[in-house]
């Protein structure tokens, strides 16, 4: 029998178009069956996954606790430390149980589903559980870069990370696989990216009104998208640190892709790697920077950050203290009475966080019944004492127990504040009388009258700064009025009297010079007992005090100073 030519190219391309069918469905099959047989299998290892197990800490266990235990594993399967596959994915579930555990909600959210269950289980949500937006969590990720697989209301899914894990595993792996130019949203990047909320992201704006000189310790990490390796371990370690701290430090990070300019100003900008930083009062009165370059380990940065806190205490033998002299200082005082052998770290916080607002003192005592310290009437230890702005003397606090850091720095906080507020009072009172105490500033119109021929002694007070000023006319005026150095006024002709005066050294420089060749440029404030007639001086500088100053002027009265000849005639503006 013969067909027809067309009939048979017919029925051929009908078996062709069959075939076709065929393979295509049994495509169709095995992508479906691959799909179903990944799920099944994620499906049971996110059954079996329980975060506490990974972590080893129990149920019941403390974020402080938790912190710890990652810690500890993060240094040994770290990529860095361990190159190891099965490091990797160690560390990968390590991360993945952390990043539950860590989150108050996800935490709650599984502990609910297991004590419901009986069971762990991340493949099915309910409204309300937590995790991603609308409030259904699936499932966690499977390591570093992936997130969530989350749905919200209304079935709306969405994907994260380097291809997105669903429950379990990466279906935007599979899908490349076989159509290739898969890839997830940035969701889950921006979301690692991002520090933990108890770090505060800092900006310059930040940076200069809320760290910049202002006397609270800053822990600061630098960083970049492209440094983020370890950066889960910096951040730990930063939160562990402010815990063990907490009051005494803050803790920040600075991202310096957005920030470049503060970053390069501050020298701060990261390589392959976070850099981590204490904005530190260690060395002076300005903030700097310091870096922390030793291990990753909590009580090596603790150390660190506690070495660095503030040193606005002056520690001093209480034995050589002028109580007297207190109420010359600018700033209320303060005191601290311990047994330390080192300024306590609560003190060096608080000397911080009221600097320029107390002057700060510590001293080391052993009892109550020692001499010096029954004289200020202090009846247990640790004890502050204060003393106004108009030498008044108060026990603030005496028996001091502390709790915990936090709650004693809150605690001496509130004591200060109303001490400050009580100084004030005084202050404003003093202010009618204070015309009457200040010292004349001598210049060339008055020099006849304050430090001419006829003046046997001049004690004059240079000064460069307002503060240092204030200071020395506050000690001048004291030790004036007192007996040995209160002598006849330069008018009477007396032989042993002695004038006082100011000299304002930034206007005077050449005055200064006749006496030193540098003008005393290093110093803020000094003393000069100038005798004009024999063309003689004597200086005196550092710390001065009452008691200090009052000594001085009675070696100079008394000839027990030598005094050295001028450079050349001191000349006036």
């Amino acid at each position: 029998m013969n067909l027809p030519q067309s009939a048979v190219s017919s029925f051929f391309k009908e078996q062709s178009g069959l075939a076709k069918m065929a393979i295509r469905s049994w495509f169709t099959f095995a992508f479906l069956f691959s799909l179903l047989v990944l799920h099944a299998d994620a499906k049971a290892k996110a059954k079996a996954f329980d975060p506490y197990k990974v972590l080893g800490v129990e149920k019941n266990a403390t974020q402080r606790e938790i912190q710890k235990a990652f810690h500890q594993l993060s240094l040994v399967y770290h990529p860095d430390k361990n190159k190891s596959k099965g490091a990797q994915e160690k560390f990968a579930e390590i991360n993945n149980a952390y990043d539950f555990l860590s989150d108050e909600e996800k935490r709650k959210n599984y502990d609910r589903k297991r004590d419901k269950e009986g069971a762990t289980r991340f493949d099915a949500g309910h409204p309300g559980d937590g995790g991603g937006p609308g409030g259904y969590a699936y499932s966690t990720s499977s390591g570093p870069g992936q997130s969530e697989f989350t749905s919200g209301p209304g079935g709306s899914q969405h994907m994260g990370g380097q291809g997105s894990s669903w429950t379990g595993f990466n279906i935007g792996d599979l899908f490349s696989k076989f159509f290739g130019g898969f890839s997830g949203s940035s969701w889950s990047q921006s979301q690692s990216e991002s520090s933990p909320k108890s770090i505060r992201a800092i900006s310059s704006n930040v940076f200069e009104k809320e760290i910049s000189d202002q006397g609270m310790t800053w822990l600061l990490l630098s960083h970049t998208p492209s440094s983020q390796q370890g950066k889960q371990n910096y951040e730990s370690i930063m939160e562990e640190v402010a815990s063990l701290l907490q009051g005494a430090i803050r803790v920040g990070s600075i991202n310096c892709e957005t920030e470049y300019s503060l970053c390069k100003d501050l020298g701060m900008l990261p390589g392959r790697a976070p850099r981590l930083f204490v904005y530190s009062y260690k060395v002076n009165e300005k903030g700097s920077l310091k870096e922390y370059k030793g291990d990753l380990v909590t009580e090596n940065a603790e150390t660190f950050c506690q070495y660095h806190l503030p040193r606005f205490s002056e520690r001093i033998s209480l034995n050589h203290f002028d109580l007297s002299s207190s109420h010359v200082e600018r700033y209320p005082v303060v005191m601290l009475l311990s047994t330390r052998k080192d300024t306590p770290v609560i003190w060096r916080v608080l000397s911080g966080l009221y600097h320029k607002r107390f002057t700060f003192y510590d001293a080391e005592v052993h009892d109550v019944s020692e001499p010096d310290v029954k004289k200020l009437g202090v009846g247990a230890l640790p004890a502050v004492i204060g003393w106004l702005s108009n030498g008044e003397k108060h026990i603030l606090k005496s028996g001091i127990s502390v709790k915990d850091l936090k709650s004693a720095i809150e605690d001496l906080s509130s004591m200060l504040h109303r001490f400050e507020k009580k100084n004030k009072k005084v202050a404003s009172s003093k202010q009618t009388d204070s015309a009457e105490r200040q010292l004349p500033l001598l210049t060339a119109s008055n020099s006849d009258a304050l430090c001419g021929d006829k003046t046997p002694v001049c004690i004059i007070g240079a000064f460069r700064k307002t503060r240092s000023r204030e200071r020395l006319e506050s000690l001048l005026f004291k030790v004036s009025q007192k007996s040995l150095s209160r002598r006849k006024n330069v008018a009477s002709g007396s032989k042993d009297s002695v004038s006082y005066s100011l000299l304002d050294a930034r206007k005077q420089a050449s005055f200064l010079s006749a006496f030193d060749k540098s003008g005393y440029k290093s110093s803020s404030k000094i003393l000069v007992a100038f005798k004009p007639r024999k063309g003689k001086f004597a200086a005196f500088k550092g710390h001065m005090n009452v008691e200090k100053v009052e000594r001085f002027i009675s070696s100079v009265l008394s000839g027990d100073v030598k005094f050295s000849r001028t450079r050349q005639k001191p000349v006036l503006k």
